[in-house]
Parts: structure tokens; C-alpha cells; sequence
């Protein structure tokens, strides 16, 4: 089949060589528009874009698949089907008729939970112990259309998104092969989602991203965990921002117990109310709702991440200071 593949995100790449792989002939890629980045803010070609280019495949890049001109320089390609991860961009219902078997989205969840642009990160803030990824038929809709096929992906207790979306990303990869290879040999067929198990998962912001230490412990570490590598989990110490790498909650201390029933310990005069701080040599833990977390790594505005005690020997904080 001849195919245009839409994405832009580094999570797009495997599939694009996996395509390009393939029995398909890609014509063209469609990527979103060079964006600044970076301190020296220069504009910066996207993951896909570059690897199109160092395999001398032609790349579109409008602002808008709105415009006529785009649209028709898309149905000059003549392709059969359009292969679409994370590009970015909306399809409206003009540029969709385009390919006669459609414009086949590979999403990284199982339709339909978390619908929208942040699913990996979703599933690990929700503590999902299973996602995965599903191919589809883009409509209208919010990641709504018919479904193709699906792979599961255990979710590890430490993962990361980061972590977790690149298995995705190259389990996905395979999987959108097989649906374009099924959908050519007319072996598949589309099924409509199911009503029930629709959750949603709008992009993350930077403010969504701010550490909220009265929540417990197995919150903060999901909210940590899901907002690494990007946005980035961040607190303010000093009224100065404060990144935050994974850290890892503590065991809960078992009650003791009497031969009959577990007996309430006695108040601890140690016990660390949400987001203060106690700095030891080796550690520095911080309070929550439930109980104390190690911090890992963090990065003080302006300057390069560092282990959390050789940060705190710097800072030296007073006893009873907080994160907020």
C-alpha cells in the first residue's frame, strides 16, 4: 500500500522504520511544523521529520490540515492509508476521506481508557497495573473510531512514563505493521468501541505537574513517576522551583500487636507533616499524608539535577522546613 505516516513525537519513530520496513511504500510523512527549543530557542526539526529525512522520504509540515492546499496536496499522494502516532494535529473530515482505508491511528492505551493526549501518563498517576495500545480508524471523534487491534503491557511497579510509554512505542510499532498488513489483505474487521470504560486523559500542564504533599504516599510517587520525563514533577523550596526525579515512598511501619488485635502506636514525636523536610546523611525524606518518601534526585533552578542529600548539605534546611 502506498502510505503517508502523521507523528511527530520521538514515541512515533519506531513506528515509522517499522513501516518503512515493511511490504508498504511510504510516499510522504506529515509532521508538525519545526518548533523552538532549547536555550538558545532554535528551531528544531521534530524525532520524525529527521528520521524521514535520513531515508530521503519527502516530509509535509502544514500548520493546519484545514487548508485546501494541504488537503489537496495530500490527495495528490494517492495514498491508501494514512498511518497516524502522536502527530499532533487534527483531521478534519475533508483531509479523513482522503485514503480510501483511512487514517489508522496507533493510540497507547486500551480503547476506550484514556482517551486524549496523555494516556501513558494517566495510567501510571491512576496506578493501572495493565495498559497497552490500540489501533483504530480515526473519526470525528475524540479518539473514538472503530478499533482494529490491541496488545496489553504490564505496568511495572517502578516504571516511569517515560519507561513505559518506550515499550509501548516499539510493541506499538509491530502492531500497526499487522493492522496495515490485515486491512490490505481485507482479514480485519473493524469493531465499534464499547460504551462502557471510557476515561479521559487531556494533556498534562506544567501546574498539573506540582507536587501536592497531603496527598499519600502511592499518589505522590504515581505523580512523580507520571510526570517523568515530561513535564517534569516540581515543589518550591524557598519559593524557588525545585524538579523532582522519582523517590521512593517507605515501607509502612506494621502496628504492633498484642495477642488479640493490633494496638495503635503511640504519637511519634519524629513523624514529618506534609512536605517537611528531614535531611540525614545519606537521605532526605519529606512528609505526605500517609507518610514519609525518599527523594531521589532534584534540580534547583539553573542548575544540573544532583542526588537529594548533596543538595540539602548545600541548602541546610531548618528543622521543620517544607516543600509547598
Amino acid at each position: 500500500m502506498r502510505l503517508v505516516v502523521a507523528g511527530t513525537p520521538q514515541a512515533a519513530v519506531p513506528s515509522l522504520l517499522a513501516l518503512l520496513a515493511s511490504r508498504h511504500e511510504v510516499v510522504a510523512v506529515l509532521t508538525r511544523p519545526d518548533a523552538r527549543a532549547g536555550r538558545g530557542r532554535r528551531q528544531v526539526a521534530s524525532p520524525v521529520k529527521q528520521v524521514a529525512l535520513e531515508h530521503g522520504v519527502p516530509v509535509l509540515q502544514p500548520r493546519t490540515l484545514r487548508d485546501d492546499e494541504a488537503v489537496a496536496r495530500l490527495a495528490e499522494l494517492s495514498p491508501d492509508a494514512c498511518p497516524v502516532v502522536g502527530y499532533g494535529l487534527l483531521v478534519p473530515p475533508a483531509a479523513l476521506a482522503v485514503p480510501r482505508l483511512g487514517w489508522v491511528n496507533l493510540h497507547f492505551s486500551l480503547l476506550p481508557a484514556w482517551r486524549g493526549a496523555a494516556p501513558v501518563q494517566h495510567a501510571i498517576m491512576a496506578g493501572d497495573d495493565v495498559t497497552g495500545a490500540t489501533t483504530f480508524l480515526l473519526d470525528e471523534g475524540l479518539d473514538t473510531g472503530p478499533v482494529l487491534g490491541r496488545l496489553t503491557e504490564t505496568v511495572r511497579p517502578r516504571d516511569t512514563a517515560g519507561d513505559l510509554l518506550e515499550r509501548l512505542a516499539q510493541a506499538g510499532a509491530g502492531l500497526l505493521v499487522a493492522t496495515l498488513d490485515a486491512l490490505e489483505d481485507g482479514t480485519i474487521v473493524p469493531e465499534p468501541q464499547p460504551a462502557d470504560g471510557v476515561s479521559l486523559a487531556p494533556k498534562i500542564t506544567v501546574e498539573d505537574a506540582r507536587v501536592d504533599w497531603t496527598l499519600p504516599a502511592t499518589a505522590v510517587d504515581r505523580r512523580v513517576r507520571g510526570c517523568t520525563p515530561v513535564p517534569g514533577a516540581w515543589t518550591t523550596f524557598r519559593g524557588e522551583r525545585l524538579k523532582l526525579a522519582p523517590l521512593t515512598p517507605l515501607p509502612p511501619t506494621p502496628l504492633p500487636t498484642t495477642r488479640d488485635h493490633a494496638v495503635p502506636p503511640p504519637s511519634d514525636p519524629g513523624a514529618l507533616a506534609p512536605g517537611e523536610l528531614r535531611a540525614d546523611r545519606d537521605a532526605v525524606l519529606v512528609g505526605t499524608g500517609t507518610g514519609p518518601v525518599v527523594l531521589g534526585d532534584v534540580q534547583p533552578a539553573g542548575r544540573r539535577p544532583m542526588p537529594a542529600a548533596d543538595w540539602a548539605r548545600g541548602v541546610r534546611p531548618e528543622p521543620g522546613e517544607r516543600l509547598t
